[in-house]
Formats: structure tokens, sequence, C-alpha cells
């Protein structure tokens, strides 16, 4: 059990800081949230090989773009809208719901969704000894 959770930590905190400095890299800045919400995100998407071995890549696109935008709006809920912090904004983007996640966003997490993947595999292949799974695009 103590493996599993070095495994979860490792990768948690890998995806959430490469999340974190990704926005920072981008909107110049970023808010500790989004470690969370990030470090959840490639525990999940990158997970999902894990769980459906004969997952296809594309699919697990697909379902990527829906546990992260799921994720941002719960994130969102509690830190924009319950706790005031004024994060992030999307009122101004078509097809947003509350502000906190739209459309547009979601389709570019399934472009990202991959990268998460690969990260999630690579930690678990380089430090933990697990076989690489077999990638279907199909």
């Amino acid at each position: 059990m103590k493996g599993l959770l070095v495994k979860w930590f490792a990768i948690f905190m890998t995806g959430g800081l490469i999340y974190y400095f990704l926005e920072i890299a981008v909107r110049h800045y970023s808010h500790y949230s989004m470690i969370l919400c990030g470090g959840m995100a490639t525990l999940l998407c990158g997970g999902l090989n894990q769980t459906f071995k004969r997952m296809s890549v594309l699919l697990q696109m697909v379902i990527s773009a829906v546990i992260v935008s799921e994720l941002e709006f719960i994130t969102g809920y509690i830190f924009n809208i319950g706790l005031n912090c004024g994060i992030w904004d999307y009122s101004d983007v078509s097809l947003n719901l509350m502000g906190q996640i739209c459309i547009p966003y979601s389709l570019l997490w399934m472009l990202i969704a991959p990268a998460m993947i690969y990260v999630d595999d690579n930690i678990r292949c380089n430090l933990f000894g697990e076989e690489r799974p077999v990638y279907r695009f199909w």
C-alpha cells in the first residue's frame, strides 16, 4: 500500500506541477489550486489505460476531456465562486457553464490528454518498473 501511495503521489505532483507551470508559461500566473486540479487530472486520465488495458488512445482523449472539464468545474466552483478567488472566468467564451468551463477549452484538453497519459506512463515505467502499455489509436 505504501508503494502505491508513493506512486500516486509522484504522478499527482508531476502532473500538478506541469499544469501549474504550463499556466504560468501561457497566462503568466497560476494558483495553487491548479496543482490540485492538474495532479488529479493526471492520475485519473493517465490511469485509464492502466485500468482498461485495451482502451484506444482516441477514447482516452475523449474521456480525459470530460474528466478534466469536470475537475476544472469543481475547482472553479470551489475557488472562483465559493471562495471568490477570481482565478479564471470563461463567461465571455461561448458555450460556457457558469464561467468555469467551456467547450473550446474542453476540446483543447482532449488534444493535451496524450501528453498526460504519456507522463503517467513514463513515471509508472521508469520509476516504478511497470510495463509500458500498448497504445492503440482506434
